[in-house]
């Protein structure tokens, strides 16, 4: 940091959940610049052979963050990789000029990696061979230590006393060239994450929790990539109009037509077909290619040959013999909702109950929200179906099944044996 930088931190840290001591009255300060400057976008093998050895031989923890395109191309792919690391300085990558960073990631395995919010960037970062064996998120942590908002902007200002200017956190990151403004951004986005660590570290520590938060990260880092999702159109937004069979699989046609055509063309699904028009088709059923020009979102800016693409997914879908069609809602691999537990099992609705009752009572002690003391899917499977003996220890080996840490355990667990002996009233 400059020197300004580095006494307005010393003097801003906040230390009680994202609330500035009583005697700390320093108004926050616009961070404007890198303070080495912008870095020059790193876009050949060349530069990219300098940044690997710089990175390898630098000290400490490195800061990673990543940029995506989300609302403007298909997927999630990362269109900016950004890094800092004590006497490497700040490096911007452009992941399509070098799509393969794994001789990067390889030079920095073992390192502590500091992202926020991790799990929204491992997924695209692995993609490019970028895949941390440590990690410290500062989003998690945030929430771990209690802070009312945990966004990067929210932290660093009520934790270091920093503005981040952030209006280009939604921007096209897939444009070429990237504006010298957005640069600025994306190099910011890691000028203070080592520090803010560093700050968190040690509030985990004056609560108690540090080897808590040190057991959540390396279940993040640990976990394997996630499976891709069963029926992905089922999670199309309006979908609980849907009722009928027929109507689920127009539903499912236009989604996969959509999927297929923004995939090709590389845009998000959203900019080819919104969600609304593929309920509106769905719950219309329209006969011709006139009757779906009338319906909300295939209006006059649609060409023939897109209405007629549309209706004739709509036609396929009109045409699948009954076998074929979609069953409505998604087959359950766990319990019921909650809400039908009170008819199908009122002593399991009793349970639950009072777990949410024990569990919200436990986290509120914590200073944490309920689900990162443990998931609500964990407390119901237990609810749902008890261990035999109930008693902590096999409240603590089902938990534990369900993947809960052993802070988890150890916190919940005790509280959970008493819920789980509620009687129906």
């Amino acid at each position: 940091m400059t020197d300004a930088q580095e006494t307005a931190a010393d003097s801003s840290l906040r230390t009680t959940g994202g609330a500035p001591p009583d005697d700390v009255e320093t108004a926050p300060i616009p961070l404007l610049e890198p303070r080495e400057g912008i870095p020059p976008v790193i876009a050949d093998e060349e530069a990219l052979a300098e940044v690997i050895a710089a990175f390898a031989a630098g000290t400490g923890p490195v800061a990673v963050d990543a940029e995506r395109a989300s609302g403007y191309r298909y997927g999630q792919r990362a269109y900016l990789v950004q890094l800092r690391r004590e006497g490497a300085g700040t490096a911007l990558i452009d992941p399509v000029a070098c799509p393969d960073l794994s001789g990067l990631g390889t030079a920095i395995s073992g390192v502590e990696w500091v992202l926020h919010a991790a799990t929204q960037d491992l997924p695209c970062l692995r993609e490019i061979g970028m895949v941390p064996t440590r990690l410290f998120d500062t989003e998690l942590a945030g929430r771990l230590a209690g802070f009312p908002r945990v966004g990067l902007g929210a932290m660093v200002e009520n934790v270091l006393g920093f503005v981040l200017e952030k209006g280009h956190s939604a921007v096209d990151w897939s444009t070429r060239p990237l504006p010298e403004p957005w640069l600025r951004y994306a190099a910011l986005d890691v000028e203070l994450l080592v520090d803010l660590r560093d700050a968190l570290e040690k509030e985990l520590d004056r609560q108690g929790k540090l080897d808590w938060a040190r057991q959540e990260f390396d279940a993040i880092a640990a976990a394997p990539p996630a499976e891709p999702r069963k029926d992905p159109w089922r999670r199309t937004s309006g979908m609980h109009k849907v009722r009928r069979r027929r109507q689920l699989g127009v539903v499912r046609e236009l989604w996969q037509t959509r999927d297929r055509i923004a995939q090709r063309r590389d845009v998000s699904p959203g900019k080819v077909l919104s969600d609304a028009a593929i309920v509106e088709a769905a719950l219309s059923l329209p006969v011709d290619v006139q009757a779906l020009a009338g319906l909300n979102g295939f209006g006059h800016r649609m060409g023939r040959r897109q209405l007629e693409q549309w209706q004739a997914a709509v036609d396929r879908a009109k045409a699948l013999p009954d076998s074929a069609l979609p069953q409505p809602g998604q087959p359950v691999t766990g319990p019921p909702p909650p809400r039908a537990w009170a008819d199908k099992d009122p002593e399991a609705a009793a349970r639950l109950s009072a777990a949410r009752a024990a569990v919200s009572a436990v986290a509120e002690g914590l200073n944490m929200p309920q689900e990162n003391l443990i998931t609500p899917d964990t407390v119901r499977r237990v609810c749902w179906e008890p261990p035999k003996s109930v008693d902590v220890e096999s409240v603590g080996a089902a938990l534990a099944g369900y993947g809960a840490r052993a802070w988890q355990v150890e916190q919940v667990a005790p509280v959970l044996v008493q819920a789980l002996t509620a009687k129906a009233p």
